[in-house]
């Protein structure tokens, strides 16, 4: 199972993006981490959730919620000048005119898409979005 070594990582760089962060309050807590995870990333998502807790426990990523946006397989089709999305990984063919394709624009992604945090500072203000780009 590497999802146990994949968001091992995770945490790993969410805490070091905390500490990166200048006048963040050193008691901040990690509420959310958005992932993008494409179908042909050979992750399985539920195993991920399975051991998310694990790997946050002890971290200020403990207790933050996991979501994880599957990302469809779309490929270039150059007959047709298009981006199509294709409806499973069988088969690599442009579903408008059928000829093979390629060209992988989207569906090898794993990446972190945001952290939500609360500072503890202001109540006003607890919590703080940081885009990771």
């Amino acid at each position: 199972m590497h999802e146990l070594s994949i968001v091992t990582s995770i945490v790993e760089s969410v805490t070091e993006s905390l500490a990166a962060q200048p006048g963040l309050n050193p008691g901040a807590r990690v509420l959310e981490v958005r992932l993008r995870v494409g179908a042909l990333a050979s992750v399985v998502v539920e195993s991920l959730e399975f051991c998310w807790g694990i790997a946050a426990e002890g971290t200020p990523v403990e207790g933050a919620r996991l979501v994880v946006k599957v990302l469809p397989v779309v490929v270039y089709c150059a007959d047709c000048a298009l981006d199509a999305e294709l409806e499973g990984v069988q088969s690599f063919r442009c579903p408008r005119c059928g000829r093979p394709s390629h060209d992988l624009r989207q569906g090898r992604e794993l990446e972190i898409e945001a952290i939500e945090i609360d500072d503890g500072v202001d109540q006003a203000e607890t919590k703080k979005e940081k885009e990771i780009a």
